[in-house]
C-alpha cells in the first residue's frame, strides 16, 4: 500500500461541535496523572486511561483545527486510489517547536512518566461519524519491542476499540471499548502493538474528534518510504 498527501486549505475544514462547559480553561496537562487507571489486557499488554488529562481541550481542538496544514492521504488499496476517511498532520522534533505550547508540555509529561523520548506527534481529524480508521496495530512494532503509544482525544467523544489479534480455538474475539474525547488520554503499552489491534469505527455522530498521538523514536531514521512520513492513527 502506498500513500500520497492531498493538501487542504484551512477554510476547507468546516466543523461544528458541542463544547464542554469546562473545556475552555487555559490549556494544561495533569503532570501528576492523578486520574490514571491501568487496565491489563492480558499478562503482557496494558492500557492506561487518564480521564480529563488535558484541561482546556476545546481551545486546543479549535487552535489545532485552525493552525495545522491538514492533509488527506490517498492510498492504493486493491489496485485503486482512495482517500483515507480522516485528515492528518505530522510533526517531529526536526520540525522545530510544536504548534501549541501545551503539546510540548504534554510530550515532556509523557517522557517523564514513561521514561521514553517521545519525539513525534501525529494529529488525526475525524470530521464526523463517517470518518474512521480500520483495525490495525501501529508500525513501531516492527522496529521497537513493546513501544508505548499515547492517544490524547479532543472534541466529541468517540469509541476507541481494542481487540486481541488471536484467540483460542473455541474463544470469541471480543473488543474492549473506551469512549474518549474532551481531553481524555489513552496510553497503550507492553506488548499491545504486537498482540492487539485497535480502531476508531464509523458511528452515527455528527460532531468531530481530533486525536493527538505521541510516539517515541520515530525521528531516528526508520521512516522507510522515500519522501513519506508515517502519520499516527488513533
Amino acid at each position: 500500500m502506498t500513500r500520497t498527501d492531498v493538501p487542504l486549505a484551512t477554510e476547507d475544514v468546516d466543523l461544528i461541535w458541542q463544547q464542554c462547559l469546562f473545556a475552555f480553561a487555559d490549556p494544561s496537562v495533569d503532570v501528576a496523572f492523578a486520574t490514571a487507571q491501568r487496565t491489563w489486557l492480558d499478562d503482557t499488554s496494558w492500557v492506561d486511561i487518564v480521564p480529563g488529562w488535558l484541561s482546556g481541550a476545546d481551545l486546543v481542538f479549535a487552535e489545532l483545527v485552525a493552525r495545522l496544514p491538514w492533509r488527506q492521504r490517498e492510498v492504493t488499496m486493491w489496485g485503486k486510489r482512495v482517500r483515507e476517511p480522516r485528515l492528518t498532520h505530522w510533526w517531529s522534533t526536526a520540525d522545530g517547536a510544536e504548534a501549541l505550547p501545551v503539546l510540548a508540555e504534554a510530550r515532556q509529561a509523557l517522557t517523564d512518566r514513561y521514561s521514553l523520548p517521545f519525539d513525534s506527534i501525529g494529529c488525526n481529524l475525524y470530521r464526523d461519524g463517517r470518518d474512521s480508521v480500520a483495525w490495525h496495530a501501529d508500525r513501531e512494532r516492527y522496529e521497537r519491542e513493546d513501544p508505548v503509544v499515547a492517544v490524547l482525544s479532543t472534541g466529541s467523544p468517540r469509541p476507541f476499540h481494542l481487540r486481541p489479534k488471536q484467540v483460542g480455538e473455541h474463544q470469541q474475539r471480543r473488543s474492549r471499548v473506551w469512549w474518549l474525547g474532551q481531553g481524555d488520554l489513552l496510553v497503550m503499552g507492553g506488548a499491545c502493538q504486537h498482540d492487539w489491534e485497535h480502531c476508531v469505527p464509523k458511528v452515527a455522530i455528527d460532531a468531530p474528534r481530533l486525536s493527538v498521538v505521541f510516539r517515541h523514536h520515530l525521528s531516528d531514521g526508520w521512516l522507510t518510504e522515500p519522501g513519506a512520513r508515517y502519520l499516527a492513527d488513533g
